[in-house]
C-alpha cells in the first residue's frame, strides 16, 4: 500500500482539493478574517490553514469541513437537515445491500 507521501492522486481529485482551499481562502478574506484567527478557532496552526487554502490533500478532510462550516461556505445544496435527512436516506439503502458471507473466526475441531 502507498504511503501518503508516494500516494498519486488524479487531477480530479487535485483540482476538486484546490477548488476547496481556494473557496475557503476567498470566504475567509472576503469576511476579513485573520489567518490566525481562523487557525485559532478551528484549533490548527496558521501553517496548517495555509496548506487547507492550497488544497494540500495530506491535511485532514474534516479540517476542511470546520473551516467551510466555520466561513459559511456551502459544501453541498442541502441545509444541516437536509444533510442529516439525505444520510439517513443513504444508511437505510446501504443496510439493503447484500453482505459478504462471515467466515468462520476460528476452525472448528469436529473429530471426536
Amino acid at each position: 500500500m502507498a504511503t501518503p507521501a508516494q500516494r498519486a492522486y488524479s487531477r480530479t481529485t487535485i483540482e476538486a482539493g484546490r477548488l476547496l482551499g481556494q473557496m475557503i481562502c476567498l470566504a475567509r478574506k472576503e469576511q476579513r478574517t485573520p489567518a490566525q484567527e481562523l487557525a485559532d478557532r478551528i484549533g490548527i496552526s496558521r501553517a496548517t490553514l495555509q496548506r487547507i487554502e492550497k488544497g494540500d490533500l495530506k491535511t485532514a478532510l474534516g479540517l476542511y469541513f470546520e473551516a467551510a462550516t466555520l466561513l459559511g461556505v456551502t459544501l453541498f445544496t442541502l441545509d444541516e437537515a437536509g444533510l442529516a435527512s439525505a444520510r439517513r436516506t443513504l444508511q437505510d439503502k446501504l443496510v439493503l445491500l447484500p453482505q459478504p458471507p462471515r467466515r468462520p473466526s476460528a476452525e472448528v475441531d469436529d473429530e471426536f
